[in-house]
């Protein structure tokens, strides 16, 4: 019996010299962010550190520490000297992109370092559309802080980056601004409401990412549960993307999710891809432990 799944990948950053996960384990990661050292939670680390935890103390400029009653929220033990925002920089062959990092109550920096990958993806498919003397519209859904924004338009695609939370888009906006960017068109609205009236509008474009929370609210308190509403939104953005020339990257981070499921989303909404890839994202310690940081998918018709 022959199966039509594609084979999984693992992939992870390799040149960012900016980044480093130095240990994890204990469910938590120790992290350094340009000059600084960050220590925080992450659930995926179940395995034992490999540094004692006096070492962990030793080196780490600030410390998460979770709220008892609400594992998400937490405050951040600062080291003196340590201050709470700083600019990190992202740089490859194809790519020179410099990021705001502030030490938020949610545990999260502004970036998600094991996106990298996904970004060195977008510049490459943006500037291989373009070599075609093709028009370049990419949209970025659940956009965060727009590190994939600012690869697309790096790349030079028209982008539109759509959050529901409007002090995220301003903290894009910064971003844009430090990487000496402009022009991306910011959407502070749910992402389902807006996929849906672009279908109605009959937009299309030639790059869609997604990267949505197991979790999350839109800006008029719509509810968004990544299980129940995901095969919702693919459907829509299969309506969206340029059946001709386009790249589309699906990233899902959620314990229950595995890359089977998204093989089968995608293959269910997408029928027949060009060119697919899925698997894992992770980040590799400096003692070889790999920790997983998300489940992808992506295609491309170039």
């Amino acid at each position: 019996m022959t199966s039509h799944t594609s084979s999984i990948q693992l992939l992870t950053p390799e040149l960012w010299k900016e980044y480093e996960l130095l240990d994890s384990g204990g469910f938590e990661k120790l992290e350094r962010f340009g000059n600084y050292i960050l220590s925080r939670p992450e659930p995926q680390a179940v395995w034992d550190k490999s540094l004692t935890t006096e070492e962990w103390e030793k080196r780490a400029h600030a410390f998460f520490r979770k709220e008892k009653n609400n594992p998400e929220k937490g405050q951040w033990e600062l080291k003196r000297g340590m201050i709470e925002r700083w600019w990190m920089n992202y740089q490859t062959h194809d790519l020179k992109l410099t990021f705001k990092m502030a030490l938020s109550s949610f545990k999260h920096v502004g970036i998600f370092p094991e996106q990298a990958v996904n970004w060195d993806y977008i510049a490459a498919k943006v500037k291989a559309l373009k070599n075609t003397n093709s028009q370049v519209s990419v949209l970025n859904l659940f956009a965060y802080t727009g590190g994939a924004s600012l690869a697309a338009r790096q790349a030079g695609a028209d982008v539109t980056h759509v959050d529901s939370v409007k002090q995220v888009i301003s903290w894009s906006r910064e971003n844009m601004e430090g990487s000496s960017l402009d022009n991306i068109r910011w959407i502070v609205e749910d992402a389902m409401k807006f996929v849906k009236r672009e279908v109605r509008r009959g937009n299309q474009y030639q790059g869609i990412i997604l990267d949505p929370p197991a979790y999350g609210r839109g800006a008029d308190g719509e509810k968004w549960i990544l299980e129940e509403q995901i095969n919702e939104m693919l459907k829509l953005c299969q309506q969206l993307v340029d059946p001709e020339k386009h790249f589309l990257i699906l990233n899902v981070y959620s314990l229950g999710f595995s890359s089977l499921i998204v093989d089968n989303l995608i293959r269910s909404n997408f029928g027949i891809v060009q060119n697919p890839e899925m698997g894992e994202l992770y980040l590799n310690d400096s003692f070889d432990k790999k920790l997983p940081l998300g489940v992808f998918y992506r295609f491309a018709t170039i």
